[in-house]
């Protein structure tokens, strides 16, 4: 498995911390924010994971900014990608699960604790492939290719 993380100015020390624990479990990481300055902008990093992502380099992504909220409006912008703005280990669990994401986002102010046990569950959870799921995906998907008009 391969992830690519990143991060705006806020979440330096915590990105930190997750690729050490991610290749401490034997993930690949491509770290796409190293260099971050007090001045960058999360869009910026977000559009980078996703892009790796997107172009199926990584398996998964993850993003952190200070609330998890900016950098996440961000990666909803580019085609292709799913991303969640997780708060709890049953939000990780239901956006795989049900939403199928792709891409993991989260507040640099939340426990480290609490943040490992999120990835983990992101990363480990399936698809759940029910009906209404995917007929649910393929409607996002389909608006995102502006082939979906039922509204």
């Amino acid at each position: 498995m391969k992830i690519a993380i990143a991060t705006d100015h806020a979440g330096r020390e915590v990105k930190l911390q997750v690729i050490k624990y991610l290749k401490e479990n034997n993930i690949a990481v491509t770290d796409l924010s190293q260099n971050n300055t007090p001045t960058d902008d999360y869009p910026d990093f977000a559009f980078a994971v996703c892009q790796e992502v997107v172009k199926q380099q990584c398996d998964y992504g993850i993003l952190i900014c200070t609330t998890g909220i900016g950098i996440c409006i961000a990666a909803n912008k580019v085609k292709g990608i799913r991303c969640a703005n997780c708060h709890s280990v049953n939000d990780a669990k239901m956006t795989r699960c049900d939403n199928n994401a792709n891409v993991l986002a989260f507040s640099s102010q939340l426990a480290f604790n609490l943040i490992k046990e999120i990835i983990k569950t992101f990363i480990n959870t399936e698809f759940s492939n029910e009906k209404r799921h995917i007929r649910r995906v393929e409607k996002i998907i389909k608006y995102e290719n502006g082939e979906y008009n039922e509204l």
